[in-house]
């Protein structure tokens, strides 16, 4: 009878603590989220528009590209390589084809947003104090 009650005591006692630590690790990690979003800003917000309108984010169009850095040296001829060989005329797929296709226009955005980025000077703070 004592027992039962001591074991559910501990359970219980368990139970919280794992609780709490839950929810300050889940606290942390929705700052460290908020953190990393102010410091991708505006190109971040851009970048992360131009994966939703092509429907491919930037990670995948450099995997498809077989590419590590945007490079647009690089960037063409990898795609020019991998469209011809992807030619139907050549027994290549349409499919595949086209995933070469889209992955250079998301490359192509990406490389016009950080070159705008850095064209515009950075924001100035008005702030008064």
């Amino acid at each position: 009878m004592f027992h039962a009650k001591y074991l559910a005591q501990i359970i219980v006692m368990g139970a919280q603590v794992v609780g709490r630590a839950f929810a300050r690790a889940l606290r942390q990690e929705f700052a460290a989220s908020q953190a990393a979003a102010r410091a991708r800003g505006r190109s971040g917000q851009q970048s992360a528009a131009a994966s939703s309108i092509s429907g491919m984010s930037l990670q995948e169009a450099q995997q498809i590209l077989n590419i590590s850095t945007l490079s647009p040296e690089e960037i063409q001829k990898n795609y020019d390589h991998l469209f011809k060989v992807n030619d139907k005329a050549v027994g290549g797929s349409f499919y595949l084809q086209s995933k070469v296709v889209r992955a250079k226009e998301r490359l192509d955005e990406e490389l016009n947003i950080q070159t705008q980025e850095q064209k515009q000077p950075p924001p100035q703070d008005t702030e008064t104090k």
